[in-house]
């Protein structure tokens, strides 16, 4: 499967940022989806997670209640809604994505396929 993120971009704190990451090659159902972001001189971090269906979802501490992950399979396409955006934020976000759901591997970044990222800037 081939991954593509899109929808980043510079906003001011406070302000929200909707990214999306297109699938293609393969049956976008069969995925597990994720997203992760690594910030200058920092390692990549999770983010959230949701699973084939969307039934299931989960988060980093640091975004639980500002973000909000979501997929459209008709569209292949996973969405993180980003709210209440703040400096720390700023990163480059990626979408990964794993055939099989294991909340312990995936938060830490252990995913089978990865996108190129796009780039998230917060300012203060």
């Amino acid at each position: 499967v081939q991954l593509q993120a899109s929808g980043g971009g510079l906003v001011q704190a406070g302000d929200s940022l909707r990214l999306a990451c297109e699938a293609s090659g393969s049956t976008f159902s069969n995925y597990v989806m994720g997203w992760f972001r690594q910030a200058p001189g920092k390692e990549r971090e999770f983010v959230a997670t949701i699973t084939w269906s969307g039934d299931m979802t989960a988060y980093a501490d640091s975004v639980k209640g500002r973000f909000t992950i979501s997929r459209d399979n008709a569209k292949n396409t996973v969405y993180l809604q980003m709210n209440s955006l703040k400096p720390e934020d700023t990163a480059v976000y990626y979408c990964a994505a794993d055939l099989y759901y294991n909340d312990y591997e995936s938060r830490r970044g252990v995913m089978d396929y990865w996108g190129k990222g796009t780039q998230v800037t917060v300012s203060a």
